[in-house]
């Protein structure tokens, strides 16, 4: 069993261009299921941390391609920006 926890801890790296995303910060679940959907990761601040950082990361949960004790795998082919509030998954 992982906990949320131990997944804020590990690095989000996407294995198709080896790219750090960041860490989980929160997690989409469907209340009806209770299946995780997909994680969030926080989009980086602007130069310096002096600007406001503009949407999340989000990672559909199916896309997350091996948890490990120190990284976590995703696998997002044309993962290039930070989703903005109300757009669908890519």
């Amino acid at each position: 069993m992982v906990r949320m926890s131990d997944l804020r801890v590990r690095a989000v790296v996407n294995v198709h261009d080896g790219r750090r995303l960041g860490n989980i910060e929160d997690l989409e679940i469907d209340p009806e299921t209770g299946q995780i959907l997909a994680v969030v990761v926080p989009a980086p601040a602007g130069f310096f941390g002096l600007f406001a950082k503009e949407g999340d990361y989000v990672i559909p949960w199916e896309r997350i391609h091996k948890i490990g004790q120190d990284v976590i795998l995703v696998e997002v082919q044309s993962f290039t920006e930070p989703k903005r509030p109300g757009e669908p998954y890519r």
